[in-house]
């Protein structure tokens, strides 16, 4: 489903099945006005209006479908998606009022990745009406958004490398008119040898190499999105357990939700000028691995101590953010699947978000809040810089304690950016480790929706 689909439509009074929405305390009264058998095929399937509730409920030769909701005159984005993941496949009308936010979940709980399944045979689609016309294509396009970020994670690594990601790029491109520039090879090595160097154990065909897209007029405010792309993360040289690269798939998650960002940006119109930039590499082993101890050149011109080949993304991010800033951007935004202390500090549901501006940083926080895609603001502690250092080289990629991890890989970045420029950064999980309704288990997007929300509101007519 990463691409807009049909699974909402304009109500024009079309035949479709009608869908009551009750809450716990209203249930009771609700259902004094059915009938004894109604009332007694609710109790049957054990139906009270709990949150998440579904029953099926016989109206003569037809049939209506109940579900249970939190608050029916107010709907969050994932309180039909149970509904939608439940019912048989078939048009649905609410018997009362609009979906609203709603919609997105009723879309997002269709969602199925079902690439290599021999005997793929999902549910038929379910369809919701609505007399909001004019939400339609703005909350599809934003359920494609989410379904592309989990399409792209969930793909195995042999055919999500980077060459893949570059073909993803170049769909974009094609379909906004965009301009791609590739940058691979010793080209590659002179001007991002960062990503060079974390990316050159790597086979041929996962060759690394630099994604830079642009779009939109040049007059328009300079919109810098950037995405890491480590399509598989052994650790290098420092190796990962086999626990530990289990999920590395899903490192490419900040390229894939910057893809997605920057597509919702191009779609929707917003009068800015797009500069995308994703590294693309693996972190492969093999003899001409960069190793612990190895001093790095940077595009910037610092030089960089491995303390550990396995915080390798923030290396690629370095070469990506300091071209970036070259254009001096009026916001830069960066989605990463960057620490593993962000995941303990706010475990999978929650994106970490560093800013440099409170502004910047509330606007997100606002929109997440607004939008059921919440994300957490950690601090970027001048004290902590010192954690970076290294005695034979300007920083070292690692620290030697175990604090504030993810504020700490955060403040490497920030020497990346420029001077002056409203910087944010994500640490993402890109992925869903326990399904709940509308949010399977697997690659997700979290953060996504917060930014796309924030920028509409920044930059859109509205």
């Amino acid at each position: 489903m990463s691409k807009k689909t049909d699974l909402i439509a304009a109500d024009r009074g079309q035949d479709a099945i009608s869908l009551h929405l009750i809450d716990k305390d209203g249930f009771a009264d609700w259902a004094k006005k059915l009938t004894g058998g109604q009332r007694a095929s609710l109790e049957a399937q054990k139906f009270e209006g709990s949150g998440n509730q579904t029953a099926i409920v016989s109206d003569g030769d037809k049939w209506f479908a109940v579900g249970g909701v939190a608050n029916p005159a107010d709907l969050s984005s994932w309180c039909l998606a149970k509904l939608a993941e439940a019912l048989p496949a078939g048009t649905y009308r609410l018997a009362s009022g609009n979906p609203g936010a709603a919609m997105l979940g009723w879309q997002t709980a269709q969602y199925h990745f079902g690439r290599y399944l021999s005997d793929d045979t999902p549910t038929g689609p379910r369809v919701l009406l609505t007399k909001e016309a004019k939400a339609i294509d703005g909350s599809q396009e934003e359920a494609a958004a989410v379904a592309k970020v989990r399409d792209l994670v969930n793909t195995p690594a042999e055919d999500m490398g980077p060459a893949a990601l570059e073909a993803e790029a170049e769909a974009l491109a094609k379909a906004y008119r965009a301009q791609l520039t590739v940058t691979k090879g010793d080209t590659l090595e002179q001007e991002y040898p960062m990503v060079h160097a974390v990316g050159r154990a790597a086979t041929r065909h996962h060759a690394p190499r630099m994604l830079e897209l642009k779009w939109g007029d040049e007059k328009h405010p300079k919109l810098a999105i950037i995405g890491k792309g480590v399509c598989f993360d052994s650790g290098g040289l420092d190796v990962k357990s086999a626990a530990g690269m289990k999920l590395m798939k899903k490192d490419m998650g900040g390229a894939a939700h910057a893809l997605a960002l920057a597509g919702l940006v191009m779609g929707g119109g917003l009068k800015v000028r797009l500069h995308m930039l994703v590294p693309a590499v693996e972190n492969a082993i093999a003899g001409n691995a960069f190793r612990p101890g190895d001093v790095l050149n940077s595009r910037k011109g610092l030089t960089v101590e491995i303390g550990n080949t396995d915080a390798e993304g923030r290396l690629i991010l370095g070469d990506a953010l300091t071209r970036a800033s070259e254009e001096e951007p009026d916001m830069m935004i960066d989605f990463a699947t960057l620490t593993g202390a962000a995941r303990i500090a706010l475990g999978p549901d929650l994106a970490a978000m560093m800013c440099r501006n409170d502004d910047t940083a509330q606007a997100f926080l606002d929109a997440g809040k607004a939008n059921d895609d919440e994300v957490w603001r950690l601090p970027l502690p001048e004290s902590y810089r010192e954690y970076l250092k290294s005695d034979i080289a300007d920083m070292n990629n690692t620290q030697t304690n175990p604090y504030a991890g993810a504020s700490v890989a955060g403040l490497f970045l920030d020497r990346f950016v420029g001077e002056g420029i409203d910087w944010t950064h994500f640490d993402t999980f890109a992925w869903r480790p326990f399904p709940k309704p509308g949010r399977p288990k697997g690659g997700e997007a979290l953060g996504l929706r917060a930014a796309w929300h924030m920028l509409q509101s920044r930059y859109g007519d509205g």
